[in-house]
């Protein structure tokens, strides 16, 4: 594998980085208990975005994890999961917004993954209509059987990693979550590493 990029997102930071067909995308946890809010689209034409209906609908799983296949609105495989120590990662509870931390907690927080999403997208000549339902990984949204969903404690391990090959040339957008007030970053947001790869 030849490496083309290694960076270090420091924490409650966006990120974003167009990958090449094939090329794959190593996300590292590098401390443990830090959740990513991820984004992709089609580098060539943004508007055929990430879906996350269409990724549970076609794989009939509301969790990603290796094998699965990230979709978008027109059916197309964007990035499939190659490589996954964790098992399972969120696409229903979105990101966190400024005004959603004020609904949920009443609090006034200043930074959120919507803004980051907002400030990495703008890089790329994109707005809000952009922002769409995202997946997060190594954060851990448990089910139950009435309907019920909630932020649980993973506890995953320094090192725990995910890699996605992208299927097309995809634009990915990550924010290194900055939520303090549930328990996807353990209550101390962290570092992660990147590490973009060919074969």
């Amino acid at each position: 594998m030849q490496l083309i990029l290694e960076e270090t997102v420091p924490a409650k930071e966006p990120w974003s980085h167009v990958t090449n067909k094939g090329d794959i995308l190593k996300i590292t946890d590098l401390e443990g208990q830090q959740a990513v809010d991820f984004l992709c689209y089609d580098a060539e034409n943004p508007k055929n975005r990430y879906s996350a209906t269409n990724t549970v609908k076609i794989q009939g799983n509301v969790y990603v994890g290796l094998g699965s296949v990230l979709y978008s609105d027109s059916g197309a495989a964007l990035m499939r999961v190659v490589d996954d120590t964790v098992g399972r990662h969120d696409t229903i509870y979105g990101c966190c917004s400024n005004p959603n931390n004020l609904l949920r907690y009443g609090v006034v927080t200043t930074d959120s993954c919507y803004s980051n999403f907002e400030k990495e997208l703008d890089r790329h000549g994109l707005g809000q209509d952009s922002i769409v339902p995202n997946v997060n990984w190594f954060m851990s949204v448990p089910l139950l059987p009435d309907g019920a969903a909630g932020v649980a404690k993973a506890e995953l391990k320094p090192g725990s990693y995910v890699s996605l090959q992208a299927e097309m040339d995809v634009l990915t957008v990550l924010s290194n979550c900055p939520q303090m007030h549930n328990p996807c970053n353990g209550y101390n947001a962290s570092p992660i590493k990147v590490t973009v790869l060919r074969s």
